[in-house]
This record gives C-alpha cells, structure tokens and sequence, in this order.
C-alpha cells in the first residue's frame, strides 16, 4: 500500500470518501435519533380505549351534542375548535 513513505493516488481517495461516509452516517444518525426522540408518544397503553373511540361512544349514547362532538373531534385532530366542522345555516 505504502511505496517510499508515500501513499498512491487511490489510497488518498479511498481515505477521503471513507471519511465523508463515516460523517454522512454519523449526520445521518443523529438526525434519527433526534427526529425519534423528539415525536411525542401516540400510543395507547393497553386496557386503555383511545381518546377518539370514548368519544365516538359518548355521542352515540347521547351524552354530547353534535355540535360539542365536532369541537372536541377538532381538538383531538389538532385543529383549532372553529375550523369550519360546523354544518352551514341555509
């Protein structure tokens, strides 16, 4: 590999893109972590019924009116409460 102490043009390319592919993985890496980390949890521990599925049962007994049934369906959505999820007056 090594002729004289001097290292040929191949090895010096070689070394280089080892390089920028080591760096590229770790970036790589890091950005992963940080994406996984940082997503809030989603899941719904078990026995336990998912925030939209006691809501639908609330209204399907009467509990809520359809027009608290919308506002809290867009707050569960991430949508703010006036979105436009209420039917139109003709």
């Amino acid at each position: 590999m090594f002729w004289n102490g001097q290292a040929g043009g191949w090895a010096w390319f070689a070394m280089s893109a080892g390089m920028l592919l080591f760096w590229l993985l770790v970036g790589v890496i890091a950005v992963l972590s940080f994406r996984a980390l940082s997503r809030p949890e989603r899941t719904v521990p078990p026995g336990e019924a998912a925030p939209g599925t006691i809501l639908d049962e609330r209204f399907a007994r009467g509990d809520i009116d359809e027009d608290e049934y919308r506002r809290r369906r867009a707050v569960l959505a991430g949508r703010p409460a006036d979105a436009g999820d209420r039917p139109r007056k003709r």
